[in-house]
């Protein structure tokens, strides 16, 4: 399964979603399955790297239970979660090669369902800087590839 690279104005507008040019960039991989499985996936991916995940941001729910009370007019996603994590060794690496990698850290892994009849899953991350990030977008492509079977 090939990752899907999208600068975060032409994902927000491909799938259908209100966001900020200034977000950043994502890289998606399709999961070709339901939102449930793919947070199973994903979950298991991280744990697998030998990562505990510190927090799980239920964003997709927040999103949908604000969504009146913030004046929201469209439903942004079926389904969301990020997985937050780190790894001592990597960020160790990371930040001794570039103290300011400290910006990127913790790391995420997200979950998303579209919302709407197709109902796309996608696995992601954030698309990190060239370079000194490279050990840990590397791993962030591991995690993702293994939860989406790529």
């Amino acid at each position: 399964m090939r990752p899907i690279l999208l600068t975060a104005a032409v994902a927000f507008l491909a799938l259908a979603v209100a966001g900020d040019a200034d977000a950043g960039e994502a890289v998606l991989y399709p999961y070709e399955g339901a939102f449930e499985d793919a947070t199973f996936e994903t979950r298991e991916a991280i744990l697998g790297q030998g990562l505990t995940i510190d927090y799980v941001s239920h964003v997709g729910e927040m999103l949908a239970r604000t969504k009146e009370d913030v004046g929201g007019t469209t439903d942004i996603f079926a389904n969301a979660e990020i997985y937050v994590f780190c790894s001592a060794v990597v960020s160790r690496r990371v930040m001794e090669a570039d103290p300011m990698n400290v910006a990127h850290c913790p790391y995420n892994m997200f979950v998303i369902q579209m919302p709407g009849d197709d109902g796309a899953v996608y696995v992601g991350h954030r698309d990190l800087p060239d370079g000194s990030m490279q050990e840990v977008e590397d791993l962030l492509r591991a995690i993702a590839l293994e939860a989406t079977g790529g």
